[in-house]
């Protein structure tokens, strides 16, 4: 597998300019880890899809009622001139599913108040949990059909990612955290849904603090018919 740092990096801009898509990010270190948020904005300019900008509201180990009880997200989103914001929590196939389901519906109400479309970004289980996908994936796609919103199926593109490969190191050492592949591979997944555009009409290249690395072409585009297959599956 080729690998080459590319150097660069662009400033964050303090806020979305206009003609620009505006997408907020709710979530915590599944949304952090490998700067998810800066990963699709490179992927836009990447793929010229056009002005992206994203900004998140992000805290480890916070799920959804932990961001409904600080208030800080509901004031960023009360701030208007978002498209679209994008809800996560942990796996939540068992007892996280209730909270989930609850304050997803209470955080759409806001987010329709100021403009904008929720979005839910699915993640996935642990390693030691694996038999919880199918959990995951019914908490976070029936959370998405309450609110009638974006469902952004990053874990089910592992799925499909891991039938072509098993061996792929979507997980990050600790066995729940994603790899930069498995960011990448979410990243992908809301690149297509939020640009309408074919994510395997990227080049061979993932975006990441700091710089870009390259890949072999081929495991690029196996990670992005993953994510093309999901989305055909499970978007809404």
């Amino acid at each position: 597998m080729l690998w080459t740092l590319l150097l660069g990096c662009n400033a964050v801009p303090a806020g979305p300019e206009p003609g620009e898509l505006a997408v907020l990010f709710i979530g915590n270190s599944l949304t952090y880890a490998n700067d998810l948020p800066g990963m699709l904005e490179s992927l836009f300019e990447l793929g010229g899809a056009g002005d992206l900008f994203v900004d998140s509201e992000t805290a480890s180990n916070f799920g959804l009622p932990d961001h409904w009880g600080t208030g800080r997200a509901q004031e960023r989103i009360r701030t208007g001139g978002w498209d679209v914001v994008v809800l996560q929590q942990g796996p939540s196939a068992t007892e996280g599913r209730p909270s989930l389901l609850e304050y997803a519906e209470l955080f759409a109400a806001d987010i329709r108040d100021a403009g904008a479309r929720p979005a839910l970004y699915m993640v996935w289980p642990s390693l030691q949990r694996f038999f919880d996908f199918d959990g995951v994936l019914d908490s976070y796609r029936t959370a998405a059909e309450q609110v009638d919103g974006l469902f952004l199926p990053a874990g089910e593109a592992w799925r499909i990612a891991w039938e072509s490969d098993p061996d792929l190191p979507l997980y990050d050492v600790d066995q729940f955290h994603p790899s930069v592949y498995g960011t990448y591979l979410a990243a992908l997944v809301m690149y297509e849904q939020l640009s309408g555009l074919d994510p395997r009409d990227l080049p061979a290249r993932i975006p990441s603090t700091g710089g870009a690395v390259s890949m072999d072409e081929d495991l690029a585009l196996l990670l992005q018919e993953a994510a093309s297959g999901a989305n055909a599956r499970h978007a809404r």
